[in-house]
């Protein structure tokens, strides 16, 4: 695929995350864009806003002409969430036209830059953010594909300044494996926990495919790993290990002064003091950990580090904060997995030791529900109050008996009230809680705005 040689790239999921980014590289770099989606999300109307037409029917005749008319100059760049009966993928597909996954166009973006990978069950979207935030902020020339919107640029895509010497950090995402058409120099492995197994069936399916990917570094590439995940041996190339107590990175000296975390990163050639996260975090103390070994590697100094770590500002539903006032605090995160909403949620609880923690929770997919159950529980049990939500589908059917009551049954917290989402406010406005969260990767997000309404005005 010759990407110069194409005029119109055409996108079907254009809303998707991981799909926008890549759609402001093709706009940023001069190319005619149009895209469809089934639903106008904020996503959508930023990229209309930036001049890119999006529809959300399935209809054929609202391609532009031109597209349509020039099928070698034309691209078509397409998420796997697609249905195979859609209209629009099946007339592109039987009339010859070029069809690539965001994987694929990815991978091909990121052939020609210096190129940072992050990847990992958890964490990839914060550390990857925070590894474009601290080159950028030091002056390097970044290009970054992220999935999620950071808060100190308001987007999910950087572009490079200029064409000379580019770093490129992208996040290497491991559904449907899409992460193995990336050949990177570095690479953070930050978790490798059971996730997905709709697609891969079982754990070991998905170890497989992260060994395959660390294996794909190129020659005299590095590997950060977190400490345990035992990729070494994978890859021909360097490994460094990090985690928050212990490995070639580690955090030292770490307190918690007005609810923001503060540490000492300790690494094999020195030592940077007195680091404060204004996303705080035992999961981002690690994610921190992690971005200083590739920004010590590509010639950051210990105090371009300091100085990046101390303004990030963190990602969009990744531990943001919506309130915190004498009344009341609200913290709202897109943990999905049992191992995100642990490390969440104690993290919540060190930073507010004696305020009574209430979570809303939104289950996500019944095959996570299912395949977790034992997971789910224990993790949120962590709450003083659980307000559990029923399951959000995504693009699963529902399966017989899982429901939202498996996790229910097994949760320990002294107080928990199966809610559907219409009903969470009133019931918010019953129990006036001091530290609520919500939690969850479906449609939470659409409660956000209540909640942080009703709590401004207490």
């Amino acid at each position: 695929m010759n990407l110069k040689a194409l005029k119109h790239i055409y996108f079907l999921g254009i809303g998707g995350i991981g799909m926008s980014a890549i759609a402001r590289w093709f706009i940023a770099n001069g190319y005619s864009l149009a895209g469809y989606d089934k639903t106008a999300t904020p996503l959508t109307n930023a990229l209309q806003a930036e001049g890119i037409p999006v529809h959300f029917s399935d209809d054929i005749s609202l391609i532009p002409a031109e597209f349509l008319a020039n099928k070698e100059e034309t691209l078509i760049v397409y998420t796997p969430a697609i249905p195979k009966d859609h209209l629009e993928f099946n007339y592109l597909k039987d009339n010859g036209f070029t069809l690539m996954k965001r994987s694929q166009v990815l991978g091909l973006l990121t052939k020609s830059f210096f190129t940072i990978a992050v990847s990992g069950t958890h964490g990839k979207t914060t550390t990857s953010s925070m590894v474009s935030h601290i080159l950028k902020n030091a002056g390097k020339n970044v290009t970054a594909f992220l999935g999620g919107i950071t808060q100190n640029y308001g987007t999910n895509f950087l572009i490079n300044e200029s064409p000379e010497d580019v770093i490129c950090v992208v996040e290497a995402d491991e559904f449907d494996r899409s992460f193995l058409t990336l050949y990177p120099n570095l690479t953070i492995v930050t978790s490798t926990d059971a996730d997905h197994l709709d697609i891969y069936g079982d754990h070991d399916q998905l170890l497989e495919s992260f060994q395959l990917f660390v294996s794909q570094l190129k020659e005299g590439g590095k590997l950060y790993q977190r400490k345990g995940l035992n990729l070494a041996s994978f890859t021909n190339n360097e490994s460094t290990e990090y985690s928050l107590y212990e490995g070639d990175f580690y955090a030292e000296n770490l307190r918690i002064e007005n609810a923001e975390m503060i540490f000492d990163i300790v690494y094999p050639n020195g030592i940077i003091k007195d680091c404060t996260l204004l996303t705080p975090g035992f999961h981002n103390v690690e994610n921190a950990l992690a971005a200083t070994a590739v920004a010590l590697e590509v010639g950051l100094s210990p105090a371009e580090i300091k100085e990046g770590i101390c303004t990030f500002g963190g990602v969009k539903r990744r531990f943001e904060y919506h309130i915190r006032s004498k009344k009341i605090v609200y913290i709202d995160d897109y943990a999905h997995h049992p191992t995100e909403i642990q490390a969440f949620l104690s993290s919540v609880k060190a930073l507010y030791p004696q305020h009574k923690l209430t979570v809303v929770f939104q289950p996500h997919l019944f095959t996570r529900t299912r395949d977790f159950q034992e997971g789910f529980a224990e993790s949120l049990s962590l709450a003083d109050d659980l307000i559990l939500l029923d399951i959000y589908p995504a693009r699963e059917l529902p399966i017989e008996g899982v429901t939202s009551d498996i996790i229910f049954n097994k949760v320990t917290s002294p107080s928990k009230t199966l809610c559907s989402k219409e009903a969470v406010l009133d019931l918010l406005k019953e129990k006036q809680p001091e530290l609520i969260v919500s939690v969850g990767a479906g449609d939470i997000d659409t409660l956000i705005p209540k909640i942080k309404e009703w709590g401004l005005s207490l």
